[in-house]
């Protein structure tokens, strides 16, 4: 066996270490969805508290996301993915056991802690593992269908363990699969950090981890306390004077957390800007989905689950193909065609009527929608990583992570608001439960189309035509791309 194919073995083992690890954390903000009936029973959950199984892990991962990438970046990115991978593992492992709600909870709030720290970690491993171009396309290319695909297979999965092994297992799962990754990362992910001074930003980090938990905080529970409850109000404002004394402790910390100066990076911010619009348009779709196949179309968990396969595997096929033409033409393109495709599925699905059939209601646009998930995830990523040091691999890892967690619960609050103010006002007029659901869902469906059309057009705006066409003739020759023009 020659060096080179060594090496290149050596990756391909990096790679699926790495992606199975992120698998599992983007996989276990679904997979609870379909147990949570059996949870409530079980735990004697009120209806009011049973979503904290939910939002206790997206309140710390969107909050800890920015300091897990910097970690990473200073105490090295592979002893953070382990110690991630660790304290993922022991939460799974006392959810799963948990005798009381707020045992279940303080759990997953753990669970989203490891999250925070791994999957930061584990791009920015990624990206200094692979050069930039046609091999890190290759790569971003799988990353993409796991972060794609993880949402439809963790309610897959969610309603086969809840079905034939108990709630318990949908926690219980992530255990042996916690533990091997870790045993292997010391066997497989060679050791990287930030050289040179390495002081900690303690305020910055302090600032920035609460002001974006109050954030999400106030997000995720707009819908039960009112959009325009003091407490909503109230924890915003809180939430943007937290981060606004980030902005000027950064601005004048001599080693800061986020070093701005990234920000001059057009590609960078665009794609961020993107990424949260995009997270915002399609990651409620899978809620209204399966909300819709079990109330309206009456499925049960396990067939829901069953009815997600057609659009997990269209986004894995999507994913490589996204892959392979970005390397010859460009991130910008696909990513613009992505979100074209994404605002035609999400549409199509806006036409769902309560007598509905699985074939042309659920079928077919999620297969419009799996490619473009696909070809909006994969470039995104590439975009958001592109020209970076591997001295900034955590923060730029860290940025996007946090852009899609943020647009994600901002999606899901203002979506559903949408959706239970439309679904209220049609039963309002003696409609049956199943035309009021319906109604709602449609209009929540449409709503997201025009956060993927916004995004589109912020792509087109935003993100350098010159350096993305710049990485494909990169790519294509096996070079590096050119630095990115600071704005």
């Amino acid at each position: 066996m020659t060096a080179s194919s060594s090496g290149q073995d050596r990756k391909g083992l990096v790679l699926l270490l790495l992606a199975a690890a992120q698998f599992v954390v983007v996989l276990d903000a679904s997979i609870v969805n379909v147990a949570l009936p059996s949870i409530g029973s079980d735990l004697h959950f009120s209806q009011d508290d049973l979503s904290w199984v939910v939002n206790a892990y997206v309140l710390v991962f969107g909050g800890f996301l920015m300091l897990g990438g910097r970690l990473a970046d200073l105490l090295g990115r592979r002893r953070i993915f382990v110690i991630g991978l660790l304290v993922f593992g022991a939460a799974s492992l006392a959810g799963g056991l948990a005798q009381s709600e707020g045992w279940l909870i303080t759990a997953r709030a753990v669970q989203g802690l490891g999250g925070a720290l791994l999957s930061p970690a584990a791009l920015s491993l990624l990206t200094v593992t692979f050069s930039e171009g046609a091999e890190r396309n290759r790569a971003m290319g799988v990353w993409g269908a796991v972060a794609g695909s993880g949402g439809a297979a963790g309610v897959l999965l969610g309603g086969m363990l809840t079905q034939w092994a108990g709630w318990e297992w949908v926690l219980f799962v992530n255990v042996p699969v916690s533990a091997l990754a870790a045993l292997f990362a010391f066997r497989v992910l060679p050791e990287s950090r930030t050289e040179g001074d390495r002081h900690f930003d303690f305020a910055g980090a302090v600032t920035v981890t609460a002001g974006l938990s109050t954030l999400v905080y106030a997000l995720v529970d707009a819908n039960q306390a009112g959009w325009g409850s003091t407490q909503t109000l109230g924890l915003a404002a809180l939430a943007v004077a937290l981060l606004a004394a980030f902005v000027v402790i950064e601005q004048r910390s001599h080693a800061p957390l986020i070093p701005f100066s990234i920000f001059r990076m057009r590609t960078i911010t665009g794609a961020n800007v993107v990424a949260l619009l995009v997270a915002a348009a399609l990651f409620a779709m899978f809620f209204f989905i399966s909300l819709y196949m079990q109330q309206v179309l009456g499925y049960d968990a396990l067939k829901a689950g069953i009815s997600y396969l057609p659009l997990a595997f269209g986004i894995i096929v999507s994913a490589g193909i996204a892959s392979q033409l970005v390397t010859r033409l460009g991130f910008k393109p696909i990513l613009v065609a992505g979100l074209l495709l994404s605002a035609v599925g999400l549409v199509w699905f806006a036409q769902v009527s309560p007598d509905g059939s699985y074939l042309g209601d659920i079928l077919f646009p999620s297969i419009v929608l799996a490619f473009g998930l696909g070809f909006a995830f994969v470039p995104m990523t590439i975009a958001a990583v592109t020209g970076v040091t591997s001295e900034q691999a955590g923060l730029a890892s860290g940025l996007i992570n946090t852009s899609q967690q943020v647009g994600g619960a901002l999606g899901l609050a203002v979506l559903a608001t949408i959706a239970n103010s439309r679904t209220t006002d049609v039963a309002a007029t003696g409609a049956s439960k199943a035309v009021a659901l319906t109604e709602g869902f449609q209009s929540a469906f449409l709503a997201g189309a025009g956060l993927a059309l916004l995004g589109m057009v912020l792509a087109l705006v935003l993100i350098s035509g010159r350096e993305s066409r710049a990485h494909a003739e990169a790519a294509q020759r096996g070079e590096l791309a050119p630095a990115p023009v600071a704005a």
